[in-house]
């Protein structure tokens, strides 16, 4: 089930670094090399394919840029709220 906005913008309070817009949330990480953007990227995958829900993201170098949504729901649900907290789980611990 889609969420509102109201829900969106409480979730991204407990997200750092996230925004809301274009029905979808986004983020953007820096790392120190090619390698350390690619080994995260790599975490990440095996996250979103046991959660069955995979990011729209895009990889230059040493930055990845991340865009979350749920297509069938037409914008953000729980399981992007979800999904996100899983990438921030895996960037704090890296």
């Amino acid at each position: 089930m889609k969420l509102t906005e109201q829900q969106i913008e409480n979730a991204l309070k407990e997200l750092k670094g996230w925004e809301f817009g274009d029905d979808a949330i986004h983020t953007s990480f820096e790392f120190n090399n090619f390698k350390e953007a690619f080994s995260v990227m790599t975490r990440i995958a095996f996250e979103a394919e046991a959660q069955q829900h995979h990011p729209e993201w895009t990889n230059v170098y040493n930055e990845l840029s991340i865009t979350l949504s749920t297509h069938d729901a037409g914008g953000v649900t729980e399981k992007d709220i979800e999904m996100a907290k899983t990438i921030e789980d895996i960037i704090d611990a890296d």
